[in-house]
């Protein structure tokens, strides 16, 4: 079975990548499984290039296929902000709530019409030293006026997708996983590693 290694020490994420790469005959293991491993710093101005970057330095130090991922809140009132800075919108060390928080304080007042956002995830994928390959997903809706639901993370309870009734904060990880952002793009992904032999 082949190993694929996942550039994150993020417990809610690998939750999700490790549900929706089920199906695919590999082991999926996490940065915690390498004490020691220092964190990357996401330094870069996309989320390509952080995702790539998280992906090589993974790899680099333990020779291991990897797969990186950054995703941003591209919130259209805001120019697509806060974008890459979506987990540090609040400052360096911030929460998901405090993030959160910001935001429905920078948006008080705007009609929901205007409050249009989408989340957008782009996962890498670095088999070697020479070699990477990157797919996208994006899920669209709207910012709600306050948090709705206890379930997800980051920005998920102030997020409502296009066409649904619950926040993804509201939702089943189940059904979030058939319609979010990293969702499609680790569908992305694994329609790619089938095609080259994973």
């Amino acid at each position: 079975m082949k190993r694929l290694l996942f550039a994150s020490n993020n417990p809610d994420k690998a939750t999700e990548v490790r549900d929706l790469l089920s199906d695919l005959q590999v082991t999926i293991s996490v940065l915690g499984d390498f004490p020691g491993f220092p964190p990357t710093v996401e330094d870069a101005d996309t989320l390509e290039g952080n995702a790539i970057k998280k992906a090589r330095e993974a790899f680099h130090r333990t020779g291991i296929p990897a797969i990186g991922d950054d995703t941003g809140l591209e919130v259209y009132y805001l120019n697509d902000r806060p974008g890459v800075y979506s987990s540090r919108f609040a400052g360096a060390g911030a929460t998901y709530a405090d993030n959160c928080t910001k935001l429905l304080r920078v948006l008080r007042g705007v009609p929901p019409r205007r409050r249009a956002a989408q989340f957008r995830c782009v996962v890498a994928f670095v088999p070697d030293e020479r070699r990477h390959h990157c797919v996208e997903g994006i899920c669209r809706g709207v910012i709600l006026e306050s948090p709705r639901g206890p379930n997800g993370f980051g920005y998920d309870p102030v997020f409502l997708p296009d066409g649904y009734t619950q926040s993804f904060g509201e939702m089943d990880l189940k059904i979030k996983n058939t319609l979010s952002h990293r969702a499609r793009a680790l569908v992305a992904l694994k329609e790619y590693l089938r095609s080259i032999g994973w």
